[in-house]
């Protein structure tokens, strides 16, 4: 049997309703919290059930709602400050993948103090944290049981700091948290958590493993059966539940078996245009995958009915490989996604620069199970334009 190690969140809370007993889970670790959060929730709102908790329960709370989307360094040091200030006991992640990736570098860097530019890359933090919890308001990024925080450096730029340290102490589902997430967030994030799932199956990464396969087989199973319902019926609370634990599970897969060449070629599009990261994986995972499947049509294949249920795997793992691609492809835009790289600003004069920076991800392209070479990304960009 392969070798491998599997790290994921100790404890997972998965229960419609349980921010109502948020102030209990939190006095397992103190009394003092800092919630990192982000405009969108508060303007929606969304953070209210978990805020009357906290109060109920007599927990100082302290709020920090300023995360963007690709968060920058001084967004990370400004939370940390707002929680070394507070006296923090515990730190709290409550939205997007943006909030619980900063609530991760909070937990440390409010106790520990360490040099973000020391941390970057795998393992490298050499201290503790404060105690961790993440609660997920969309069904997308799976941050809450991943030892990964990303965030952007100088202009567009991103960098990763990996580290088993960072996976958080609880990890907190409630799918009333999403029901009022729109329908195109909610699109992109299902897409994203589907990227998380197909790239752990056939990553080239030295650990990945059966348990991995086997999350992510069960994350497509869930995501592909409720996608349509949960954009289609956002109160649908069964279709936001069974969401929320597929890209709980897609996240388990690929924080241990990792991710390749569709994040690596996403990455530039949401630091240089902005755009949001389920919607840059989105844009690029069907060309992604036809340029993969030189290589690993077959494991393409044995996934393609767990995501389409009435597809003709009879017709043998090459034409099942492809029509599996073309159909995720149609998935998104039948959800209401952008599907061409000019949708969202960019122009043929960009893919230079697009493709540069894609192979700067070096942590990512090297798990990708065909080489990728500058050419290729370059022309994986000019399809999608």
């Amino acid at each position: 049997m392969r070798e491998f190690v599997f790290n994921t969140t100790p404890r997972l809370i998965c229960k419609p309703g349980v921010m109502e007993e948020l102030g209990d889970i939190v006095h397992q670790f103190g009394t003092r919290a800092l919630l990192v959060t982000d405009p969108g929730i508060v303007k929606l709102d969304l953070h209210r059930s978990a805020i009357t908790a906290l109060e109920k329960a007599g927990v100082k709370l302290a709020i920090f709602d300023t995360v963007e989307a690709d968060p920058r360094e001084a967004i990370v040091l400004e939370a940390s400050e707002s929680a070394i200030e507070h006296n923090a006991e515990v730190i709290i992640g409550f939205g997007g993948g943006s909030s619980m990736d900063v609530a991760k570098l909070v937990a440390l860097l409010a106790l520990e103090q360490e040099s973000l530019d020391e941390i970057y890359g795998i393992e490298m933090i050499k201290g503790n944290r404060l105690p961790l919890i993440q609660i997920p308001t969309t069904a997308g990024t799976g941050s809450e049981v991943t030892p990964i925080s990303i965030i952007t450096v100088g202009a567009e730029t991103k960098k990763g700091v990996v580290s088993a340290k960072l996976l958080p102490d609880i990890a907190i589902l409630d799918a009333h948290l999403t029901l009022g997430l729109p329908p195109h967030v909610t699109a992109a994030t299902g897409i994203d958590a589907m990227v998380h799932a197909i790239e752990a199956y056939t990553s080239k990464g030295a650990n990945n493993n059966p348990m991995s396969a086997t999350l992510g087989k069960e994350a497509l199973r869930l995501l592909g059966a409720n996608i349509t319902t949960a954009v289609e019926d956002g109160a649908n609370v069964e279709a936001r539940s069974n969401m929320l634990l597929g890209a709980c599970l897609a996240g388990q897969a690929f924080a241990n078996s990792p991710v390749a060449a569709v994040h690596a070629l996403a990455y530039p599009i949401g630091g240089i245009f902005h755009v949001p990261h389920g919607l840059s994986n989105a844009l690029v995972l069907a060309e992604v995958m036809r340029f993969n499947a030189v290589v690993c049509a077959d494991q393409y294949a044995e996934l393609a009915p767990l995501v389409f249920t009435d597809i003709d795997t009879s017709q043998g793992s090459q034409a099942t490989c492809q029509e599996f691609i073309n159909r995720l492809e149609k998935l998104g835009a039948d959800l209401g996604l952008e599907t061409r790289l000019r949708e969202v600003g960019v122009s043929e004069n960009d893919l230079d620069k697009l493709a540069d920076a894609a192979m700067e991800q070096t942590r990512l392209l090297v798990n990708n199970p065909r080489e990728v070479t500058r050419e290729d990304a370059y022309l994986i960009y000019k399809k999608v334009l």
